[in-house]
């Protein structure tokens, strides 16, 4: 597809800011204020629509703006509070509940996650967080084993089951609820800190509940649908700097009299990954540009949605670890230490790979789709 003047500007400004402030080498604390500046340049507020006072952009800026992010592994809550907490609201709560959260999310005033079942997994038999009713409130119970939390959430939106009647709600509650414990977790992928969350009877006012029941359990399944093709967009973006990494390096290095760029059997690598991160791009964009025409009435049914956005996660989830894995390869007996970018990404292609569900799946969901159409 082609990018408007306006996507363009946009992806351009991304790149340039985010290559100026990467942060996954920083200590933690410059992540405050890394990200008070992205929301300042109003990224925060792209999905969120204008009459609810966000810039009511769409998904094919967003895949820009993650692509970017991916490219640089910026470590910030935009996957947490964009990709995961807006959209949940935006599919999935009532017209009150986002009247009063969505502009606060997109402008900073709150900072905030969304907790599903155990790798973001939407089905309700997945989640690992109850609730029951208490007078006019509610208590939650449970534990979220893997939750997306670097330190600057103020809210998190939880995606319990009922108990007094088959059922699931989404609520909203601080961070500093009383009953609440947040743990962090040793993780492999510095770049994306996580925490376990245990709710020990976390009490929570009527108001708590935020979802339209009407609506809750296919809003939180198109929730994950949309937010692993953000996710996919990310995983582009690393792809896109694993080939740039390991061009730039095989021009330095010198073999023989000659830059190693310069061999073909060094080149047939390159070209490939060239070949499979594009390939990638292209799907991701387009299944972009197609939710975009669904939110103006002209889109797919979520089932065709789903496969379509499958094979968007097949591609980059494959695209990325092929590429991470040669950049580390043509880096040489370095690609792995911690002084080169590769090891970096390497990990992160792992992590990616399995949150929203492995590749595996995506792939299998895709063939059952295309085998009942035909």
């Amino acid at each position: 597809m082609k990018l408007s003047d306006e996507q363009r500007a946009l992806q351009e400004t991304a790149a340039d800011f985010l290559a100026a402030h990467t942060n996954a080498r920083k200590e933690t604390d410059a992540d405050a204020e890394l990200w008070s500046r992205i929301v300042e340049l109003g990224w925060a507020a792209v999905q969120v629509p204008e009459d609810l006072d966000g810039l009511g952009l769409g998904p094919v800026e967003l895949v820009l703006l993650m692509e970017e992010m991916g490219r640089r592994l910026a470590r910030t809550p935009f996957l947490a509070n964009v990709v995961l907490a807006q959209t949940a609201l935006l599919q999935a709560a009532s017209a009150e509940a986002q009247q009063r959260a969505l502009a606060a999310l997109a402008y900073g005033e709150r900072t905030a996650t969304l907790i599903l079942g155990r790798g973001l997994d939407a089905e309700p038999a997945s989640l690992t967080v109850k609730a029951r009713r208490d007078g006019e409130g509610w208590v939650l119970a449970g534990e979220a084993a893997q939750v997306l939390d670097d330190g600057l959430l103020t809210h998190a939106y939880v995606a319990a089951r009922i108990e007094e009647a088959p059922g699931v709600g989404l609520f909203e509650l601080a961070v500093d609820a009383a009953g609440l414990s947040r743990t962090p977790l040793e993780v492999w992928d510095l770049t994306r800190p996580q925490a376990r969350w245990c709710f020990d009877e976390v009490r929570l006012t009527a108001d708590a509940r935020v979802d339209d029941p009407a609506r809750v359990l296919a809003g939180l399944a198109r929730t994950r649908v949309l937010a692993t093709l953000q996710l996919a967009a990310e995983q582009v973006g690393g792809a896109a700097q694993c080939l740039q990494l390991a061009v730039d390096y095989t021009k330095e290095r010198v073999q023989f009299g000659k830059p190693v760029a310069s061999f073909q059997a060094v080149k047939h690598r390159v070209a490939e990954m060239m070949v499979r991160m594009e390939t990638a791009r292209s799907t991701v964009l387009g299944v972009a540009a197609r939710v975009a025409q669904g939110a103006q009435g002209n889109g797919l049914d979520d089932a065709a949605l789903a496969a379509e956005i499958a094979a968007a996660r097949v591609q980059a989830s494959e695209a990325y670890r092929y590429c991470a894995q040669e950049a580390i390869q043509l880096h040489g007996g370095v690609g792995f230490t911690w002084e080169y970018d590769p090891q970096m990404h390497f990990k992160r292609a792992q992590w990616a790979s399995q949150w929203f569900g492995p590749t595996r799946d995506w792939r299998e969901a895709l063939a059952a789709h295309l085998l009942d159409a035909a």
